[in-house]
């Protein structure tokens, strides 16, 4: 797909994150821009086209519109939903809301779990771990084939999978709740989703959480304890649960690792009991 070229002047910079920034609009309120980091140009059409299949779903998110360039760096136009703030944002400015807040954030994605999906148009979670694990070179044959039965039996199901589910990858304006960031779309099993809530609050360094969130650690973990009970339901305690999703936010380390191209013991401390 050819980008449509736009001129980077009538756009105002507004946010910045770990591939790329973001532009509203100077005259259109209803115009924003995601611009990816130089190099990157299949990486932004392939979200903004996983992005127009997820809203086609009916999944609350921003409505995409074209794939774009500046000339030098590749991106995706949104409709733009002003007023608009993220759950971890929102946390980190107002932290005596930390309870409001997770347990909205819950609410979203127990609603976002309960979705079917045509099987046929999107991956599914095992098998994008499954290339994840063949792809790692940094864990031994045993520990992949471990892992690899771990994968294996989780349960089955053809329910959405948001794929990178963090708190700043949910934001609201009013009323209204949206997911964002869904270029890693799938479908499965919805605790592979929920691992990733938990690694955001709770094995995450201090700085790492402040510098993406931020917020502190304290108050990250604090919003994983209200979000728990409110995912999962109050009959269990947030220590069962966490032992449970553990070994869903280790297998996180397969894509920390393939970014960082060096092993993760922190995050690797999760796998315990499996590796």
């Amino acid at each position: 797909m050819e980008a449509l070229k736009i001129d980077l002047n009538d756009y105002v910079h507004s946010g910045e994150g770990a591939n790329g920034e973001s532009f509203n609009h100077r005259t259109d309120p209803n115009i924003m821009m995601k611009l990816y980091n130089p190099g990157k140009v299949q990486q932004p059409l392939d979200e903004m086209l996983m992005a127009r299949k997820v809203f086609e779903l009916g999944i609350p998110s921003p409505e995409p519109g074209d794939y774009v360039t500046d000339g030098v760096r590749f991106g995706i136009r949104f409709r733009r939903i002003p007023g608009k703030v993220s759950y971890s944002r929102a946390t980190a400015d107002h932290p005596e809301k930390v309870a409001q807040y997770a347990e909205e954030f819950a609410r979203m994605c127990l609603d976002l779990h309960k979705v079917h999906v045509d099987t046929t148009k999107f991956e599914n979670v095992k098998d994008r771990y499954y290339r994840l694990l063949e792809e790692n070179p940094f864990f031994t044959p045993a520990q992949k084939d471990a892992i690899g039965k771990f994968i294996a039996d989780a349960p089955d199901t053809d329910t959405a999978i948001h794929g990178d589910l963090q708190y700043s990858n949910a934001i609201f304006a009013g009323d209204k709740r949206y997911f964002i960031d869904l270029g890693d779309f799938c479908y499965g099993y919805n605790l592979f989703d929920i691992g990733m809530v938990y690694l955001c609050c709770c094995v995450s360094d201090e700085e790492f959480i402040r510098e993406v969130f931020h917020l502190p650690k304290s108050l990250a973990i604090k919003f994983w304890e209200y979000f728990a009970p409110a995912y999962f339901g109050p009959g269990r305690s947030v220590k069962d649960i966490t032992e449970e999703i553990r070994p869903y936010a280790g297998l996180k380390t397969l894509i920390i690792e393939r970014d960082t191209r060096c092993p993760m013991p922190d995050m690797r401390a999760c796998l315990k009991g499996i590796i």
